[in-house]
C-alpha cells in the first residue's frame, strides 16, 4: 500500500462490516486514521438479512490496528443527529484534524412496489437520505476548520445511476444521495472540499445473509422480464468491498484533487445499458 493519505483522518459509517469494513482498513493501510460509527445492533424487522453486532465493529477496530494507524469507534445510528455530531467531535478531539468523510451506512430491503409500506418507505429514505445528509452536515465544519481542503464520498449504488427492480424505495434513496452529493459539491467548493458519489453494483457483503437471497428471488420471479436489467459486461458477476474501498482511497486522495460532483460506477457496466 501507500501512504498517500498519511497524517489524514477519515470519518467513516457503517464500519462494522462489508464495505465500511474494507473502507476503513485500506484507508489505514494508506496512512489514515479512523473515526468510525456503526448501528452495531438489531435492523428494522422488514430488512431481510442479519444485522451488525458489536463484535463485528470489535473486529474491524482489532484489522484497522493492525495496520499500525489509530481508530476511534463507536455505536451511532446515524439517525441521529448529535449521535453523529459528538462522535465526529470526540474524534477529531483527539485525533486532532479531519480530512475525509465516508458515508457509507445504509440498508435495503427487496420489496415489489406494492409490498413497500409506509413503515418501510419512510425508514429507508430515513437511513439513507437523511442520515447521508447527517453524517456530511455534522463532519463538514471540522474540514473547514482545518482549512486544508478534504474529500468527501457518499455511497449510493447502483440503483442511484440506474432503476433497481423490485426496490423503488432504495432506488428514490440512492438518486437522492446523489443529488446531495452535487449540492454539497457546489456549496463545499469554495473551502477546496470535493464531493463525489461512488455507485457499486452487487457486491458481496453481509446483506447476502439472513432471508436476502430468498427475498431476491421471490421479487425477481414477480416480474421476469426485469432479471436482466442490470446484468453485467464482465464476468467476475459481482464485485467485493476491497474493490469499491480501492475506488474510495483513490478519491481521498490528492491522486483526485480535480474531481468532484462525480459519480464513479463500480458495478462492472450494469448500469451502461
Amino acid at each position: 500500500m501507500t501512504d498517500r493519505l498519511s497524517g489524514k483522518v477519515a470519518f467513516i459509517t457503517g464500519i462494522a462490516r462489508g464495505q465500511g469494513r474494507a473502507e476503513a482498513v485500506r484507508l489505514a493501510s494508506e496512512g489514515a486514521d479512523i473515526i468510525g460509527i456503526d448501528i452495531a445492533g438489531p435492523l428494522p424487522d422488514f430488512i431481510p438479512y442479519d444485522s451488525a453486532t458489536p463484535e463485528d465493529l470489535a473486529e474491524t477496530v482489532s484489522l484497522v490496528e493492525a495496520t499500525g494507524r489509530t481508530i476511534i469507534a463507536s455505536a451511532v445510528d446515524i439517525r441521529d443527529f448529535d449521535g453523529v455530531r459528538k462522535a465526529v467531535d470526540d474524534g477529531v478531539a483527539a485525533l486532532g484534524r479531519l480530512d475525509i468523510v465516508v458515508a457509507n451506512a445504509g440498508i435495503c430491503a427487496p420489496e415489489t412496489w406494492d409490498e413497500v409500506t409506509p413503515e418501510s418507505f419512510r425508514t429507508i429514505l430515513d437511513v439513507n437520505v437523511t442520515g447521508t445528509w447527517n453524517t456530511v452536515t455534522a463532519a463538514a465544519p471540522a474540514i473547514i476548520a482545518g482549512n486544508n481542503g478534504g474529500s468527501i464520498i457518499l455511497i449510493s449504488s447502483a440503483a442511484g445511476l440506474k432503476f433497481q427492480p423490485f426496490m423503488v424505495h432504495y432506488t428514490a434513496s440512492k438518486h437522492a444521495v446523489v443529488g446531495l452529493a452535487r449540492g454539497f459539491a457546489a456549496e463545499l467548493g469554495k473551502h477546496s472540499i470535493r464531493v463525489n458519489t461512488v455507485h457499486p453494483g452487487a457486491v458481496i457483503t453481509p446483506m447476502g445473509t439472513g432471508d436476502m437471497v430468498v427475498r431476491v428471488g421471490q421479487t425477481l420471479e414477480s416480474n421476469p422480464a426485469l432479471q436482466q436489467t442490470m446484468a453485467a459486461f464482465l464476468p467476475d458477476m459481482v464485485t467485493t468491498p476491497e474493490d469499491v474501498a480501492a475506488t474510495v482511497a483513490w478519491l481521498a486522495s490528492d491522486d483526485a484533487r480535480h474531481v468532484t460532483a462525480a459519480a464513479i460506477a463500480v458495478d462492472l457496466g450494469t448500469t451502461q445499458y
